[in-house]
């Protein structure tokens, strides 16, 4: 676990190192070339070092032992992070398009080859960030560190539309084809919308996840198989589990025999815990009620 932890920390600083690279970057070339899709490209990575860094302390609050406020742990403080995360891409679509739908009433910037690489670096850069964090995300189930890889991939989007647009915008200004010159913010406008979206999406789940919404029906049949398996369990009264951030909560009431002896009981019920996480390595915690079982309940 430990080095898992270290393994997300350091994705997480690298992709905020990068991020204020990539910003500083792509904001100079903008305003140099006049690129409204690279400037806004850029105003949005500016954004991302403020989300990358907001992901990086939730990350670091999360890792902390429960204590006596928080006896469930810090695990939502990941949440939180990539709710804000969320909400400063779904600004920054806003800023773009609306940056982008002005530059149709403007004269066009002359297309750039400096501006065309700074946009093809950003988006090769961006990529291998976005496979990086992901792979780091999931291996350590890292709310916090997979927002961040979503947002290296609204970056991808935004990367990839400003290759499209400046490299059309550079044709059209060659070869002649006048309505070419505002590839650019044409790609902008798709920009802001394909970020808007995953913004809505990230929103969405950390908004579940706050409000404890249940973990997958697919999940909790998994962690029923493995109860059942367990020949004293005679019945699963209820089942319930929640998702605290990078780990998972099992809340759960079984029937067994009543006859058996508080000892008996307390064997079972641990018995249950290790079943449930050592085939489930995010579950943190099994919480176990044992009710009375009699053979004439059926």
């Amino acid at each position: 676990m430990a080095r898992e932890n270290n393994a997300s920390m350091l994705a997480a600083w690298v992709s905020l190192i990068s991020n204020i690279m990539l910003t500083i970057i792509k904001i100079a070339v903008g305003l140099v070339f006049r690129s409204q899709v690279l400037l806004a490209d850029g105003v949005h990575n500016a954004g991302d070092v403020i989300a990358t860094a907001a992901a990086l302390s939730s990350m670091r609050i999360s890792k902390r032992p429960a204590d006596d406020d928080h006896p469930y742990g810090h695990g939502k403080a990941e949440v939180l992070g990539s709710g804000i995360v969320s909400i400063i891409l779904a600004l920054a679509a806003l800023y773009i398009g609306y940056h982008a739908v002005l530059g149709f009433f403007e004269e066009p910037a002359q297309a750039s080859l400096i501006a065309f690489g700074a946009a093809v670096l950003s988006l090769v850069w961006k990529q291998a960030l976005y496979v990086y964090t992901l792979r780091v995300g999931r291996e350590s189930n890292s709310k916090g560190l997979l927002a961040t890889a979503y947002d290296h991939l609204a970056d991808v989007y935004a990367s990839a539309a400003a290759v499209a647009g400046i490299g059309l915008a550079w044709i059209g200004e060659h070869y002649g084809i006048g309505w070419l010159s505002y590839g650019d913010p044409a790609a902008g406008i798709i920009v802001s919308l394909l970020v808007l979206k995953l913004a809505w999406h990230m929103g969405q789940e950390a908004i579940d996840i706050l409000m404890e919404k249940n973990v997958s029906s697919e999940k909790l049949s998994e962690y029923v198989t493995l109860i059942r398996g367990i020949p004293e369990v005679k019945r699963i009264d209820r089942i319930r589990a929640r998702e605290h951030g990078h780990y998972i909560l099992v809340d759960l009431r079984v029937s067994i025999p009543g006859e058996m002896t508080i000892q008996e009981g307390h064997d079972i019920s641990r018995t249950i815990k290790t079943a449930i996480m050592d085939r489930h390595q995010e579950v943190d915690e099994v919480l176990i009620h044992l009710n009375p079982w009699y053979r004439n309940e059926g």
